[in-house]
């Protein structure tokens, strides 16, 4: 028997949002919340064939629309990472999870690394795929000062906001733009540009995802940046990242999987940023052991 699917409405103290969640025939492994990433990306784009896949192997999922991404209207709150790791925190509550995983793309990496944080032993494992938070710069190198000056000053004219409208409404220009994000051409199919295009275009995650940058970025660093803290995470955490990831360098994964004590990292060949949307192949099995192996760890604990 085939997993459940359906649309939820979650009212929370500070927004309400629609999330998507997989109910399976035989509920025998941890709930899993997801968190997916930033720009024209949601529940839906991000989480469809991961979401189906844990709860075929017998995981609840739960993956929300962040406030004004996806189906999810936008909240009466500005977008800083405090106020979305405050969401976290406020989703886990309303939905009752006193037992559970967590995993985030991107943005909602950044999010897990935050929760965690913020209220630490409550998640009983992690998965951080193409985190964010983990870097002091949009950039690392010679030009990486640079690129984080001319981010700054394009973000505060709202220039780069008038330049990624432009590109999301061009369908060869949005097909070369995700080319960076799914390297794998058989992954990268009209059907997800399509998608995308009518995320960027219907949608208002652009435009909150902007508000998220201006707070985020500014003209010398990037205003969160976790790693020094990540040593007082206890948490089972694996780091799914792909070696052709250009948003996060390996090397800060790395260093990232080194500092946390139950840390764990799994290089995805050949994958950019959007790593599950590039390889599910060989992201979701090493989802799957991770989830399977924390709940067969707390079993031997009880």
């Amino acid at each position: 028997m085939e997993p459940r699917r359906i649309r939820i409405r979650i009212d929370l103290p500070h927004a309400t949002v629609s999330a998507l969640e997989w109910h399976p025939a035989d509920e025998k492994r941890t709930p899993v919340l997801l968190l997916h990433g930033g720009g024209a990306d949601s529940a839906e784009l991000s989480w469809r064939e991961v979401g189906s896949a844990l709860a075929e192997a017998g995981h609840r999922v739960i993956a929300p629309d962040h406030p004004g991404f996806g189906d999810s209207p936008r909240a009466d709150w500005a977008l800083t990472q405090e106020g979305l790791v405050r969401h976290v925190g406020e989703l886990v509550d309303r939905l009752e999870l006193s037992d559970y995983a967590i995993a985030g793309l991107s943005l909602g990496g950044g999010m897990t690394v935050g929760h965690l944080l913020d209220q630490p032993g409550r998640a009983r494992s992690a998965v951080l795929l193409g985190c964010y938070g983990l870097m002091p710069r949009l950039a690392d190198g010679f030009f990486g000062p640079m690129t984080q000056l001319s981010t700054f000053l394009l973000l505060r004219s709202g220039l780069l906001a008038a330049l990624t409208r432009s590109y999301a409404r061009n369908g060869p220009a949005m097909e070369r733009g995700l080319r960076d994000l799914v390297r794998n051409p058989q992954s990268r199919t009209p059907e997800l540009v399509d998608a995308v295009l009518s995320e960027a275009a219907t949608g208002t995650g652009l435009e909150v995802f902007g508000e998220w940058q201006r707070d985020q970025v500014l003209w010398n660093r990037l205003r969160t940046v976790y790693t020094e803290q990540l040593p007082s995470i206890r948490t089972p955490t694996l780091l799914v990242h792909g070696d052709h990831d250009s948003g996060v360098p390996l090397p800060r994964i790395e260093v990232a999987a080194d500092l946390l004590p139950a840390g764990s990292l799994r290089i995805v060949p050949g994958a950019g940023h959007w790593v599950q949307r590039d390889r599910p192949d060989l992201v979701i099995p090493a989802m799957l052991d991770h989830l399977n192996r924390s709940d067969d760890a707390q079993t031997t604990r009880s």
